[in-house]
């Protein structure tokens, strides 16, 4: 079977680039450009310090992409689980806790609408460009991202394991007759292996760092895409800048966030995340880069690798 094909956003909390890399899949061997090593953050006793890296949250050497867990049928995170529960009712206030969101949706859009029109042969300028296409929403929340791929013509199914999400996605989606065509369920990727269900686009945005086993989530994302389908994902970099900006300035001095939505030990780094996404059978084919401009308020791709970088 050929591999799946990714298109790898990587969601970056200000304005800091990012690196191009490539991956042969005949030697396994991972391309990237150098940067700058990256201080170690000063404790301060108001905001939570990131735990040490441990060899768990490493990729290689024994722990063979399952980051020394056993496996398990489920990834799911009962943590974090309950963090979106309690904040569901707020999904669709774009100045509450899921405002970062609302304000990066247009430009995750743009890069989808993008890559997949170009994956999928697709004129990116007509009025419904996912015409025909089955996608999924996987960690789809309250369907800020399913109702707008909805709207460009696309068969689309929006899953979350949170009951409370799901309730908020059906009744906005019914408020429009186009968007209420979407399919919402409350299961699981896993699940939606199980019933050998296939989409030609797996979407999942902001939903790997919250997961308890980013390699299994992955392998259930790469058997639900068709064969040269594929699949989007988007996360934020472990590393300094995103622990100062992700956590410490969006957590608890902008309030854009509740407090403990991120783990910093949870995120990935593109090493670490191209190398489960090769052991899943998903090949990468594209990174881009999320910048945030404070004075405007705005955010735009990027693959600018000039200037004073923390990642990637």
């Amino acid at each position: 079977m050929a591999p799946k094909s990714l298109k790898l956003c990587r969601s970056l909390w200000c304005n800091f680039p990012l690196s191009r890399f490539s991956i042969s899949r005949s030697s396994q061997f991972l391309q990237i450009r150098s940067y700058a090593d990256v201080p170690e953050p000063t404790s301060v006793d108001a905001f939570p310090v990131p735990a040490p890296e441990t060899s768990p949250a490493k990729i290689g050497g024994r722990n063979n992409g399952n980051f020394g867990r056993t496996p398990v049928s489920s990834s799911l995170n009962e943590v974090e689980l309950a963090k979106f529960s309690a904040i569901a009712e707020t999904w669709w206030d774009s100045e509450g806790p899921f405002k970062p969101l609302h304000s990066l949706n247009p430009t995750r859009l743009s890069f989808i609408r993008s890559s997949l029109c170009r994956h999928f042969r697709k004129d990116p300028y007509c009025a419904r460009p996912f015409e025909g296409l089955k996608i999924v929403d996987v960690g789809c929340g309250g369907g800020i991202l399913s109702e707008p791929l909805a709207r460009m013509g696309a068969s689309v199914t929006g899953v979350d394991a949170v009951e409370k999400n799901i309730k908020i996605a059906q009744l906005h989606a019914e408020l429009d007759p186009v968007t209420s065509s979407i399919e919402y369920c409350c299961t699981t990727a896993e699940k939606l292996v199980e019933e050998q269900r296939k989409f030609d686009a797996v979407i999942s945005l902001e939903v790997i760092e919250h997961v308890a086993d980013p390699a299994e989530f992955c392998k259930s994302l790469a058997a639900l895409t068709v064969c040269d389908g594929a699949t989007v994902i988007s996360t934020v970099n472990r590393s300094m800048r995103s622990y100062a900006t992700a956590i410490i300035a969006a957590e608890y001095l902008l309030h854009w966030l509740p407090k403990g939505t991120h783990q910093w030990s949870s995120f990935l780094t593109p090493e670490e995340l191209v190398l489960i996404l090769e052991r899943a059978s998903i090949s990468v084919q594209e990174i881009a880069g999320f910048v945030y401009n404070p004075l405007t308020g705005k955010w735009a791709l990027s693959d600018d690798i000039s200037g004073s970088i923390c990642l990637v």
